[in-house]
């Protein structure tokens, strides 16, 4: 895994990473359009964001539909190189770092809990430079299926030897909602990922913030306050 544990610890708070802890959404979606562009499709950019956060196949799916099939694996790889080479351009969250920081301190695991592949995990990572407060990951390789499947969650649950009552789980998308909701877990949305307070809300969110910021502000009055020891 190469990071760090953090205090051996029962509870865990679970990131999701892009759009989440960093401002990497939009870039996703600039690189998904281009790879759809090059294999014959023009697809706007409020469908492709909509989709951020799928299954990379259901993604597909969603948005090529029937020639998914066909273009679909070489618009996977398209994507990967053009997001990979957007890597000047990520940069951490507001108060994604601090938070994250403050959790290790209060012996709280940190998990980030993404279905990335390794090789943009390992960016993402690069990006928040922080591996020292983190516990456990899971990546694409540890699921078959990418949320809104709860494998994702479960895993990390697997990982931090914790239950669905002593883990919350952090996100910005739907599909993360959806997700925690369906390993019976706890969840915080935040909007730094596009997708509005409603429809998290709507989803399962138990809490709603703007950001790892606002969150962090507003600490002690949230659900991750549940995983505190005495």
């Amino acid at each position: 895994m190469g990071a760090s544990e953090s205090r051996s610890g029962t509870t865990a708070a679970l990131f999701d990473v892009d759009g989440t802890l960093v401002d990497s959404n939009y870039l996703h979606v600039d690189a998904w359009q281009r790879a759809f562009a090059e294999v014959g499709h023009d697809i706007d950019a409020w469908r492709v964001h909509r989709a951020i956060g799928l299954d990379s196949q259901l993604l597909l799916d969603t948005l090529l539909g029937d020639a998914a099939a066909e273009v679909g694996d070489r618009a996977k790889e398209l994507h990967k190189q053009y997001y990979l080479d957007l890597r000047p351009r990520m940069r951490p969250l507001a108060g994604a770092r601090d938070l994250i920081r403050e959790l290790h301190r209060r012996g709280v695991q940190v998990v980030l809990a993404t279905s990335a592949p390794e090789d943009e995990l390992s960016v993402l990572r690069e990006v928040l430079d922080i591996d020292s407060c983190i516990a456990h990951t899971t990546s694409s390789g540890d699921v078959e299926q990418a949320k809104p499947d709860p494998d994702v969650v479960k895993t990390a649950l697997e990982r931090s030897s914790t239950s669905p009552d002593t883990a919350v789980m952090v996100g910005d998308a739907v599909w993360d909602a959806k997700a925690a909701a369906e390993a019976g877990v706890q969840f915080i949305g935040l909007l730094s990922g596009g997708i509005s307070r409603g429809e998290l809300a709507e989803a399962g969110a138990k809490e709603v913030y703007d950001d790892a910021q606002t969150l962090l502000d507003g600490l002690e009055s949230s659900a991750l306050a549940s995983l505190f020891g005495p």
